[in-house]
């Protein structure tokens, strides 16, 4: 069988690009003409050269005057690139007169504090004047931070969509009107003007400019310039062939290559969604030839895709949020995340080796070539990554030792295009792999498609942020008005009075709140993305756990992996549903395979809480106490593997599956008593089990 015969090709019926737009935390862009399609990139790669040099070269005036200017220079690409309607209208997609009129409004007023306006101006003094009018601002600078306020919130309704713009509002009336309200309620306060509340977040060094914008003109917009880089000299594709020529020989190869291939590709999209969208477009031919029903397939895409976000050493957007809201650096953050990591990997391999054995997925012969081989030839894109865990490990800053990631990745690329002198790509298909090709083409067309790639890589970079600033910049509305208005230790209050209520102890009482912050994540994150939505609990749901005496990095990482896990969670799981698109199974279905697959990841960020030893799972403890408490939750993943796919070592009856739910509780718990006791009940499943086999009775039927 020739590669070009073996190569599993995209659905074509499906759009992937479209399909990804539409199924990713932001909603469809614009598919914009040529000519000012190539503005924009011109623009956005003038934004990505601002943001690097930002890095080295710091602007004197100090960061505020850098987000003032970073917000300012965005703000406009999203009233151009990202349509009012969600619907593409016929024909022309450009942005109208009243886009190109939101956009120059927006670069106005969101350059105005820092235009060196003459004195005799209204708002004059530049952005010293500017600053020093903090209390008492002009009737201009009121204005012009409402008129900002108005963009940012519509900014955000483009591309994610009315919730969190509705949610701003709401804070924002809270702020107004909370004066007018009953002065025996616990939500009311002394009132806020419209001047007080727009100093807030126009002129203070908050609102607007607040840690989360200064997180994503920081940190997030780098990393997705540096995996555009990576994906251009074709980081990407590599990772997938060489997943899949790891596991070529097995019948279980399809799902662990998915799984394998949605890790590595997370370090490139950045997006859980957009991962399973790209991962479903080659995987889903070959794991349909092996075998896997639809919705299996679909809800492994899904799991697989979002493991992408939750894993080291790139991590989701918010994993920077909590690196600056705890204070700490981002490799203690990456060290959390190691350990939980491993868990849901775990979870994914068991359920894909028992499905594969519960489907009979047959081995699926595919043309690739040896994974020692492409690895010596191409293994040159791993380095980056290593490159980032080791500048973190020398304590340099995220931010420098991505560029100096972004800067390795692109000298390889170069290297490769001078040497082998043909585009860097690769992949499993004509388009996507070229490993074989070995005509030469000439050095000045491979330096030219070279320096085409480069330069689309830090537009695309800058463009693929867009939707995360926006949020970021929305959410300071949120995190202003509760800072200034203390609703955030309200509602926290109230979180834990009614968890008391209905908690007879202390340990119920731990539980039912763990409970209440863990639903109310998850209804937030059918709603808004996943940085808005760990922005949001961490002000209102961070304070009720803390002060129940949890530890602040636990509850960060609590809130983070439910927020991630909305993207899965029914009744929207915006990654199923791509992927059910994909696969073309039943949405409902896909949606709830998918949980079967990330059922550890739910439960394992409940021990972060409520267990003693829940620091343990975050690596923060003696190193012989961390790999004990892995071990223990290892087993705990592999009790729920049973309970959600009826298989052991063959097919379960129902007294396995019952023994195996209260075993897996137990042993996440975490305690010497619970875990004793739950290993007890897992080793009686077992027993049972291997009994019922053994004897050879009628295999009991299973869901």
């Amino acid at each position: 069988m020739s590669p070009r015969s073996a190569a599993p090709t995209a659905p074509d019926e499906v759009d992937l690009d479209k399909l990804a737009s539409e199924y990713d935390e932001e909603r469809p862009s614009r598919h914009l003409s040529r000519s000012l399609d190539r503005l924009v990139g011109v623009w956005c790669f003038l934004v990505a050269l601002f943001v690097l040099r930002q890095v080295f070269w710091p602007l004197d005036q100090g960061n505020q005057f850098y987000l003032i200017w970073f917000l300012g220079v965005t703000l406009p690409l999203v009233f151009v690139c990202y349509r009012a309607r969600r619907r593409a209208p016929e024909g022309k997609d450009d942005p109208g007169v009243v886009d190109w009129l939101l956009a120059l409004v927006a670069l106005g007023f969101g350059l105005y504090p820092v235009l060196p306006l003459p004195q005799w101006t209204f708002g004059g003094g530049g952005f010293e004047g500017f600053l020093d009018r903090q209390g008492s601002l002009l009737t201009l600078d009121v204005v012009a931070g409402t008129v900002l306020l108005i963009l940012v919130l519509e900014a955000t309704r483009r591309t994610t969509g009315l919730v969190l713009p509705a949610v701003c509002a709401l804070f924002f009336a809270y702020a107004y009107y909370g004066g007018f309200l009953p002065i025996d309620w616990r939500i009311s306060h002394m009132g806020m003007g419209l001047e007080q509340i727009i100093n807030g977040l126009y002129n203070e060094a908050s609102g607007f400019f607040g840690i989360p914008l200064d997180v994503a003109a920081t940190y997030i917009v780098l990393f997705t310039i540096y995996g555009a880089v990576l994906d251009r000299m074709g980081a990407g594709r590599f990772f997938v062939e060489f997943s899949f020529s790891l596991f070529r020989r097995s019948g279980t190869a399809p799902g662990r290559t998915v799984a394998t291939s949605g890790f590595l590709l997370g370090t490139v999209s950045g997006s859980g969604t957009a991962t399973a969208v790209t991962l479903g477009s080659f995987a889903w031919p070959i794991l349909k030839r092996a075998g896997y029903p639809q919705e299996a397939a679909g809800g492994m895409l899904a799991a697989s895709g979002i493991g992408a976000i939750l894993s080291p050493p790139t991590l989701g957007a918010a994993a920077f949020i909590i690196a600056e809201y705890l204070g700490v650096s981002y490799v203690s953050v990456l060290a959390w995340a190691i350990v939980p990591t491993l868990l849901y990997y775990l979870g994914i391999f068991l359920a894909v080796e028992i499905d594969a054995r519960r489907f009979g997925a047959r081995r699926v012969d595919l043309e690739i070539g040896n994974p020692l081989r492409l690895l010596a030839r191409f293994g040159y894109h791993f380095l980056s990554l290593g490159v980032i865990v080791f500048f973190l490990v020398l304590d340099v800053p995220p931010f420098s030792a991505v560029v100096y990631a972004t800067a390795v990745a692109a000298f390889f690329g170069l290297l490769e295009a001078t040497l082998s002198r043909r585009p860097v790509s690769s992949g499993l298909d004509e388009e996507w792999l070229r490993h074989d090709q070995t005509e030469r083409m000439p050095l000045g067309k491979s330096l030219r498609d070279y320096a085409e790639r480069l330069y689309g890589a830090l537009a695309a970079g800058v463009r693929t942020a867009l939707p995360v600033i926006a949020v970021c910049a929305a959410a300071g509305v949120i995190t202003s008005v509760i800072a200034k208005t203390g609703l955030g230790q309200v509602l926290s209050d109230v979180l834990v009075t009614a968890a008391e209520t209905l908690a007879p102890n202390q340990v119920m009482l731990l539980l039912l709140s763990a409970l209440f912050s863990a639903l109310a994540i998850l209804l937030l994150g059918l709603a808004v993305p996943v940085t808005a939505s760990f922005i949001l609990s961490w002000v209102i749901i961070g304070p009720a756990l803390i002060s129940l005496d949890v530890a602040a990095p636990q509850v960060a990482m609590f809130i983070f992996y439910y927020a991630v896990l909305s993207e899965v969670s029914p009744p929207t799981a915006l990654a199923a549903v791509a992927s059910a698109a994909i696969t073309g199974g039943r949405v409902i279905p896909t949606m709830l395979q998918a949980c079967k697959y990330t059922l550890p990841a739910f439960l394992a960020p409940m021990a972060f809480v409520v267990s003693d030893n829940g620091d343990l799972l975050l690596s923060r403890g003696p190193l012989a106490q961390i790999a004990l408490a892995f071990v223990v939750c290892g087993f705990a993943v592999a009790a729920l593997a049973v309970v959600t796919t009826g298989w052991m070592f063959g097919p379960t009856g129902l007294v396995e599956r019952l023994l195996c739910v209260p075993a897996a509780l137990l042993l996440l718990y975490l305690d010497p008593t619970t875990s004793a006791i739950g290993a007890a009940l897992l080793l009686a499943a077992v027993a049972i089990h291997l009994v019922r086999r053994r004897v050879g009775g009628p295999p009991p039927a299973t869901a």
